[in-house]
């Protein structure tokens, strides 16, 4: 049986994959390719309120983040045996890293996400704080090919934007939602986003699948109900 499934955008990178993606199963193919211009000029948009922060507005808000992540995991009782995925920060991302190895030190398990294959899901390697990282797809550091490989219980995805709904605007690679939609169980994922990157809608495709909730600096900005 032929696979219908689709995808769109990825945890942390790469808008380098296909920046003209459209899925050619829409309805209507003009409508689709006009959310694909608007979502290219919106990405540019945000990655410039990002830059727009500098370096000590976004450490400010990577340590609000951390400080709410910390209470939301405490609250799923994410603790020793847990495994949790990170993400190695790029392109101005919320920097998770230290709250990472305070997890680390509690028994939680880190993975962190690695494109093993080109336009495949991705793949979890185990990180600890002594991890000897190597240069994975787009000069990302990953943890070697030796690193255990892991399956996460809660994932950490960092957005360019977000909408009410917990859906997800990324860099448009597809690697994220294409991994979403072979892991089973599915795991918690909690979007990691600015409170500015919010967007009245992305326009959902067939291909966008929400999350289960969005933290930003300001706290627990929106949650996905089982009836979403």
């Amino acid at each position: 049986m032929t696979d219908r499934r689709k995808y769109a955008s990825p945890p942390c990178m790469a808008d380098e994959v296909d920046p003209a993606y459209f899925d050619p199963s829409g309805v209507d193919a003009d409508q689709v390719r006009d959310v694909a211009r608007w979502r290219r000029a919106e990405r540019q948009r945000l990655a410039r309120l990002r830059d727009d922060l500098g370096q000590a507005g976004r450490a400010r808000v990577s340590e609000e983040i951390a400080k709410h992540l910390a209470g939301v995991l405490e609250a799923r009782g994410a603790g020793q045996g847990t495994v949790l995925s990170g993400y190695w920060p790029i392109k101005g991302e919320p920097d998770l890293r230290p709250l990472l190895k305070e997890l680390h030190g509690a028994g939680v398990t880190i993975a962190l996400p690695v494109v093993e294959t080109r336009a495949a899901p991705l793949v979890f390697r185990r990180w600890t704080p002594e991890t000897k990282m190597v240069r994975g797809d787009w000069n990302i550091p990953v943890p070697p090919p030796e690193a255990e490989l892991l399956t996460p219980d809660i994932t950490l995805a960092p957005c360019l934007g977000w909408s009410d709904g917990c859906y997800r605007l990324g860099w448009g690679g597809g690697y994220f939602d294409r991994t979403l939609a072979v892991l089973d169980p599915r795991p918690i994922v909690i979007g990691i986003a600015l409170s500015s990157a919010h967007l009245p809608t992305i326009y959902p495709q067939p291909h966008d699948i929400p999350l289960d909730l969005i933290v930003n600096e300001a706290g627990v900005s929106t949650e996905r109900t089982s009836n979403s």
